[in-house]
């Protein structure tokens, strides 16, 4: 093999390693973010946690396209909070938000734990902080 065949063939290389690691993770690009007033958190408390799992969506749910995704409201927040009170102690936080998004899954199947060619509505998402921190996302699906 000559320099300028290998020269090529570590081109084309590069670019099919570019090209596999564009198409990882889920697609986000065109996620509606639905408004939910709350007298516990903030706008943009809610906005900081939405971010968070749109990145997550964004980085690992391959096969996967986020339609939308809003604050489950006060009420399901309140409720999870009692239900996962052991998992402030675990991270050690001292409080909780609860999420909830519809996404759909293509034919790849995501990461093979969910039903190809399909709709999930009412996905949770659950993320917690200690102090007014940044959130951090510790579980997700149906209740």
């Amino acid at each position: 093999m000559n320099n300028q065949t290998r020269k090529l063939c570590a081109l084309l290389l590069c670019i099919v390693i570019i090209l596999t690691l564009c198409a990882c993770g889920g697609n986000v690009k065109n996620v509606h973010v639905d408004t939910v007033e709350s007298k516990i958190y903030s706008e943009q408390e809610i906005n900081d946690a939405i971010q968070i799992i749109i990145r997550e969506f964004d980085r690992n749910w391959n096969g996967c396209t986020l339609i939308s995704i809003s604050y489950a409201g006060d009420k399901e927040t309140r409720s999870e909070s009692e239900r996962y009170s052991d998992t402030y102690d675990i991270y050690g936080a001292d409080e909780l938000i609860v999420l909830t998004s519809s996404f759909e899954v293509d034919e790849t199947g995501g990461d093979g734990s969910l039903d190809t060619n399909s709709t999930y509505n009412g996905w949770s998402w659950i993320l917690v902080r200690s102090n007014g921190g940044t959130w951090k996302h510790v579980s997700h699906g149906y209740a």
